[in-house]
């Protein structure tokens, strides 16, 4: 084959093209570039180890500030709830206030209307002690023939009354 007869004569100016292209290449990008990416690659490392450092700053500040509003509110809910029971308890004492307030009324009330409905029983009984006393002269007169006079009747109608 050909392309193998002819690998003696140009085998050495490829070995030597080659080391010339790895030199260049080795030069140029080994120490030219690969040093600028290289200090690229550094340098956002180390401005992310500084992003994360001020992160976990800001975090513990957060933190912090957050402790502090749940130790606020804390605070806050407690004395709420102490005002709150102050409150309950005014309330609680205005409200007994009122009712004995209103229960003396009621009292005095109920004290005058037992008094009225005890006139007003006393007034009945009398009434109708003399109503009774009435029947009995009457049924005495058409009955026995007799007549009776009004004391010994409403006498007769008391005695009466008190047996029930």
């Amino acid at each position: 084959m050909p392309q193998f007869d002819q690998i003696s004569e140009i085998y050495a100016s490829q070995l030597l093209w080659l080391a010339i292209f790895f030199g260049v290449i080795f030069f140029v990008i080994g120490r030219g570039m690969l040093p600028k990416v290289m200090s690229t690659v550094d340098a956002r490392d180390a401005k992310i180890a500084a992003d994360l450092k001020g992160a976990e700053g800001a975090r513990a500040a957060a933190d912090a500030l957050e402790e502090e509003y749940r130790l606020e509110m804390d605070k806050s809910r407690a004395e709420s709830a102490g005002l709150s029971n102050d409150a309950k308890a005014s309330a609680a004492k205005a409200s007994e206030a009122q009712l004995g307030e209103a229960d003396k009324a009621i009292g005095i009330k109920l004290d005058a209307a037992m008094a009225g409905i005890a006139t007003a029983r006393a007034s009945a009984l009398a009434e109708i002690e003399g109503v009774a006393a009435s029947a009995v002269q009457e049924l005495a007169a058409k009955v026995a023939g007799l007549t009776v006079d009004d004391a010994s009747a409403r006498a007769a109608v008391a005695k009466e009354l008190v047996r029930g």
